[in-house]
C-alpha cells in the first residue's frame, strides 16, 4: 500500500514543480510583453488556468500529508505544503507586478504613436530629399562597384594569362629535364664503357710487363749462367 501511495504522490510533486516553473515563464512574459492589451488579456488567462492547476495540486499533497501514518512524514509534507503554499504567493506578487510593468509600458508606447503620428507630416516633407539623396548615393555607390567589377575581371584575365605562360614554361622545362635525363644516361652508359676499356688496358699493360719482366730474367739467366 506504501509503495501503491508513493507513486501518486511523487507525480504530485513533480506537477507541482512543473507548474510553478511554467508560472515563472509565463510572468517573464508578461514583464516582456509589447502589447497590444489583448495579448496582455491572453497571457493573463493562460496563468489564471495554470495558478488553478498548481492550486489544486498542492490541495491533493496536503490531503496526501494528513493521510500519511507515520507522524514524521506526515509533518514533513505538510512543511512542504506551507513552502509551496508561499511560494505560490511570491508567482502572485510577481505576476501582479508584471501586469502593471506591462500596463504602463503599454500606456507609454501608445503615447509614444499619438506624439509620432504628430510628426509624421514633418517627417513626409524631408523624405522625398532624403529618398533623392539615397538614390543618388546608391546609383554613385553602382557605378563605383562596377568600376571594381571591371578591374576584377581584368586582373582575372592577367592571371588566367600569367597561369597559361607558366603552364607553358613548365611543359618547356619538363621536355627539356626528359632530354637532359636520355643525354645523363648515355653519358653514363659512356663512362662505364670508358671504366671498363681502362681496366682491360691496366691489364694488357701489366701482361706486356710481366712478358717484358720474364724475357729479360731469361736473357740474364743464359747470359750469367748458361750452365743452369
Amino acid at each position: 500500500a506504501a509503495a501503491a501511495a508513493a507513486v501518486p504522490l511523487r507525480v504530485c510533486h513533480q506537477e507541482i514543480v512543473k507548474f510553478d516553473l511554467e508560472i515563472k515563464a509565463a510572468v517573464q512574459d508578461i514583464r516582456d510583453c509589447p502589447g497590444p492589451l489583448s495579448a496582455l488579456t491572453e497571457l493573463n488567462a493562460a496563468v489564471k488556468e495554470k495558478f488553478r492547476h498548481l492550486r489544486g495540486r498542492i490541495q491533493d499533497l496536503e490531503e496526501m500529508a494528513k493521510e500519511q501514518d507515520k507522524e514524521s512524514e506526515k509533518q514533513a509534507l505538510l512543511r512542504e505544503v506551507e513552502n509551496h503554499k508561499k511560494q505560490m504567493l511570491s508567482n502572485q506578487a510577481a505576476w501582479r507586478k508584471a501586469n502593471l510593468a506591462c500596463k504602463i509600458a503599454i500606456d507609454n508606447s501608445e503615447k509614444d504613436e499619438l506624439l509620432q503620428g504628430r510628426d509624421v507630416l514633418r517627417q513626409r516633407k524631408t523624405t522625398k530629399e532624403s529618398l533623392a539623396e539615397s538614390a543618388s548615393n546608391i546609383t554613385e555607390s553602382l557605378m563605383s562597384i562596377s568600376r571594381m567589377m571591371s578591374q576584377q575581371v581584368q586582373q582575372s584575365e592577367e592571371t588566367v594569362q600569367t597561369l597559361a605562360n607558366s603552364s607553358r614554361t613548365i611543359l618547356e622545362a619538363n621536355e627539356e629535364f626528359k632530354s637532359m635525363s636520355g643525354t645523363i644516361q648515355l653519358g653514363r652508359k659512356l663512362i662505364t664503357k670508358y671504366n671498363r676499356r681502362e681496366l682491360t688496358d691496366k691489364l694488357l699493360i701489366f701482361l706486356a710487363l710481366a712478358l717484358f719482366l720474364a724475357t729479360v730474367l731469361y736473357i740474364l739467366k743464359k747470359r750469367l749462367f748458361p750452365f743452369l
